[in-house]
């Protein structure tokens, strides 16, 4: 398999994205921002309507679409009287109608308009991978460098705001970091598949750890899991990459689930039985 240049890219580009997804996927899940996630994620695809029609760069107009996105969820929710739910709802839905109605204007209902909805990890070229890696690296380090701040924050906000604790920082860096990695997944996964990798690593993870360095882990083994499985069942069956890895990624979750030593569903049903 790893014989062919673009199986290579696609392992190299996958680990990396598993790698940065399962990182977030702890704060994600813990500051309830799956739904914040989707919404981004989906989002997308008004900006990478924008690149079409205006002949610029996709995924730079993704990228600053999806900023503008992620702050305006965090400003209206915070600032306004709206449920942050509900304005996520409104964007989600306006960015997608927009994404339609510019691309029908463009006219460019096309293969390459797919690949940004369901991903296509085996097209990656080696400039993709740098990509991937470079803004890896950056939403990592910024959460090494906030770890503490982001930690608190997310577990506790009203003490850390009276510990003095820059809560609306560490809040709008967590929201444009997630859109900065939803952005370079997306040509991997895909607009619609995206938020799996944000949020399912760091629920399987929950199942089995009791503190956030266990979940972390967890998180991690089940995402790298979940791209080289995918990516072998992808190339074994001739199967779409992107949806190969987010079902195994759920199937992960639901053997947590099943097997997970603080909520065991099979160990109830065995006790039962006996």
């Amino acid at each position: 398999m790893l014989v062919h240049g673009f199986m290579q890219r696609a392992l190299v580009g996958g680990l990396v994205v598993a790698v940065v997804c399962a990182v977030f996927s702890f704060f994600v899940n813990v500051r309830r921002l799956a739904f914040a996630g989707e919404g981004i994620a989906h989002a997308a695809f008004g900006g990478v309507a924008i690149g079409i029609l205006a002949g610029i760069n996709t995924l730079v107009a993704a990228a600053v679409f999806c900023v503008l996105v992620a702050v305006g969820i965090g400003w209206l929710s915070r600032k306004g009287k709206i449920h942050e739910d509900t304005v996520i709802g409104i964007l989600f839905s306006a960015s997608m109608a927009l994404g339609v109605v510019l691309v029908s204007l463009a006219h460019a209902y096309n293969v390459d308009l797919m690949s940004y909805l369901f991903g296509s990890i085996l097209a990656l070229d080696w400039s993709d991978v740098v990509v991937l890696a470079v803004v890896g690296v950056l939403a990592v380090a910024f959460v090494a460098l906030f770890f503490k701040e982001l930690l608190f924050t997310v577990f506790d906000e009203e003490t850390a705001t009276a510990s003095g604790i820059p809560v609306r920082f560490a809040y709008y860096g967590l929201l444009i970091a997630i859109a900065l990695v939803i952005v370079v997944s997306i040509k991997l996964i895909g607009i619609i598949l995206v938020s799996a990798l944000l949020v399912v690593p760091g629920a399987a993870g929950m199942q089995f750890a009791r503190n956030y360095r266990g979940v972390m882990v967890a998180s991690l083994v089940c995402a790298v899991t979940a791209v080289v499985v995918g990516l072998v069942l992808s190339y074994s069956y001739d199967l779409a990459s992107g949806a190969s890895i987010v079902l195994v990624l759920v199937g992960l979750f639901l053997l947590a689930l099943a097997f997970s030593p603080r909520r065991s569903y099979v160990r109830r049903v065995f006790h039962s039985e006996n």
